[in-house]
């Protein structure tokens, strides 16, 4: 089990001691998106869905579940994040949501499994708002496109804009 930090000696499954790491400001960045119908999205876009306003329930969502990421993820450690932000971008031709998500932290451990959940947990909630109207809506791309801080430094996903 040699290079895996989340293993001891015997290869059973441990939280990594952190506690010899130096604090640092941590933040990442994920995103991902969800298609669905050209109906659904106009809902959407419109205001018009019966469950009321998905994106900014979506929001409040991944805020929620960035912010307890450890309670879903074994091993990760409970962090005290500094900003959780989701945003939300309308792409008409895909008829799809693009939701990114960004979290900040300072700490002794990053903040990626934070971003990435908090992403997930936002295209789940527009699935669950939405599959009234549409259940074929489909998730995908979910991704890190940046991290910075920490000992490994800093890390921008090849084609992520400026």
């Amino acid at each position: 089990m040699a290079g895996f930090t989340h293993f001891n000696q015997q290869g059973e499954a441990i939280m990594v001691d952190v506690s010899a790491k130096k604090e640092t400001v941590r933040e990442a960045t994920a995103e991902g998106r969800i298609t669905m119908s050209s109906e659904c999205f106009q809902k959407i876009k419109d205001g018009s869905m019966g469950k009321g306003d998905v994106l900014g329930v979506a929001r409040i969502a991944g805020i929620m579940g960035a912010k307890r990421t450890a309670d879903m993820i074994p091993l990760c450690h409970i962090l005290n994040l500094t900003k959780v932000e989701i945003q939300f971008s309308l792409e008409g031709a895909e008829c799809a949501v693009l939701a990114q998500c960004t979290v900040k932290t300072t700490g002794k451990t990053g903040v990626e499994m934070e971003a990435l959940t908090g992403v997930n947990i936002a295209l789940l909630t527009i699935y669950d708002m939405c599959k009234a109207v549409d259940k074929t809506m489909e998730m995908g791309g979910i991704h890190l496109c940046r991290k910075s801080g920490g000992k490994s430094g800093d890390f921008v996903r090849p084609g992520t804009p400026g």
